[in-house]
């Protein structure tokens, strides 16, 4: 990387790519114009989630069809098969998460989508997917945040241990087995999917992580349980209106701002001997998004949208062992019809454009992202990244001074690394913005921020 001014960190992630989850690619009447403009973003990546009971035969009924079920002909692929086509025709990479909420008669006691699924019949399905989607698809996940009860049960048991973690452990060895069979076995195969934050009905993650991998509070492995061949734990580390610097009370839970107590729980797990791979174990961020207005109970401010999920990619970007980045949404989901206050918004408001399609300012700050932090009393560190550069690039960085009054001038003129990221040191000035601009475009201006 070029580096304007001082050394970027020596252990900087520099090359993570970007992982765009946009549902839209499900709906035909949507799908061509949000590929175009994740393009002309510069984005080459996007997750699918794909839900069993979308595309399993006969998800209402009690007893498993009566049909070869690692056969893809069983299934009904639908938007998903026409959403893989079109992004690994258009050059994307491909992420594809397989998870519950499933058919019916794929649960023990049949009474919902949910609760304790078959591993036999997950791997079967596991094995569909990969005869369908082999070709295209490079990189798979098994569950997502199968530590929250909306997609795997049951969570605890009455008296409160958690229960989901050894459930998750089947259905993981299960997907591993059927991907394997599929002729998928040297894909990148991702262990976790862990939602951030756990309460009385969800599991903490990295409470969730030991059991799922067979250890102790002592971080000592169970003689009963083999060591898994995983290529890397994926994780979603949204956090809190505070912001990107936001650090949970429980050492258990992990947003963006303490991604090390993910880390180090890895690390303990790897010397404990959880895993094949002898090496540090990779975290692949597969789900993040800032909340902004209109919901005003989990949003901030359409501008502390655009420096917030700034912030978070440079802190992603900066951590050595983040493989993979991600943004969720395109659009915000459509408010709940009929209801007023909290329960209006009852999706995510996470999205570059709101509901409605207008653009956000996020949209111009996700294309030109840029970061300013404080750095002791006399200078700033300026960090960012030219989205739709796939070469290196010319850009320049504006400020403002006169608390927003005065005009923007030219800061510096930097070069970006092969992948448009960019870093350098200047003098701090109070009450100073800053701007990038590249090739006639201008990103969302922003404000200084200090570290707490």
């Amino acid at each position: 990387m070029l580096v304007l001014g001082a050394a970027a960190p020596a252990s900087a992630a520099r090359s993570q790519p970007l992982y765009f989850d946009a549902p839209e690619l499900r709906d035909p009447g949507q799908r061509g114009a949000v590929l175009d403009e994740l393009q002309s973003l510069g984005v080459r990546a996007v997750r699918l989630v794909v839900y069993w009971q979308d595309v399993a035969p006969d998800p209402e009924r009690n007893n498993p069809p009566a049909v070869d079920l690692s056969d893809p002909a069983a299934y009904n692929w639908g938007a998903y098969d026409e959403a893989v086509v079109a992004a690994r025709d258009r050059g994307f990479d491909i992420l594809v998460t397989l998870t519950t909420p499933g058919p019916r008669w794929a649960m023990k006691a049949r009474t919902d989508r949910v609760t304790r699924p078959s591993p036999e019949q997950f791997r079967r399905f596991a094995e569909a997917a990969g005869r369908r989607w082999g070709d295209r698809v490079g990189a798979w996940a098994a569950i997502n945040e199968a530590n929250h009860p909306d997609f795997l049960g049951p969570q605890y048991s009455r008296g409160g241990r958690p229960l989901s973690p050894r459930i998750y452990r089947g259905l993981f060895q299960a997907m591993d087995k059927g991907l394997e069979a599929s002729g998928n076995g040297g894909d990148t195969l991702l262990m976790g999917e862990t939602a951030p934050r756990g309460t009385g009905k969800v599991v903490h993650p990295i409470t969730f992580l030991r059991g799922a991998l067979c250890l102790s509070s002592k971080w000592k492995k169970s003689s009963k349980c083999g060591r898994l061949d995983v290529d890397g734990w994926a994780h979603h580390p949204y956090t809190t209106k505070v912001g990107p610097w936001f650090r949970p009370p429980s050492p258990n839970d992990v947003t963006i701002g303490v991604l090390p107590r993910l880390t180090r729980a890895l690390d303990r797990a790897t010397r404990a001997g959880a895993f094949t791979r002898r090496s540090k174990m990779p975290l692949w961020l597969t789900e993040f998004g800032i909340q902004s207005t209109p919901d005003r109970y989990f949003g901030v401010s359409l501008a502390k949208q655009v420096e917030f999920r700034a912030i978070a990619e440079r802190m992603a970007w900066s951590n050595p062992r983040v493989r993979a980045f991600s943004q969720y949404l395109m659009r915000d989901d459509r408010p709940v019809e009929g209801q007023t206050g909290r329960s209006r918004y009852g999706g995510f408001e996470s999205g570059l454009r709101f509901s409605t399609g207008r653009e956000k300012p996020a949209l111009s700050g996700f294309r030109l992202a840029l970061s300013v932090l404080r750095q002791g009393r006399s200078r700033v560190s300026v960090w960012g990244v030219v989205r739709p550069a796939g070469e290196p690039v010319t850009a320049e960085v504006w400020r403002q001074d006169r608390n927003g009054r005065g005009s923007f001038r030219r800061l510096k003129t930097v070069r970006t690394d092969r992948r448009g990221y960019l870093t350098f040191r200047s003098a701090y000035r109070k009450g100073r913005r800053y701007q990038l601009r590249w090739n006639g475009e201008s990103g969302y201006p922003v404000r200084i921020y200090k570290r707490p």
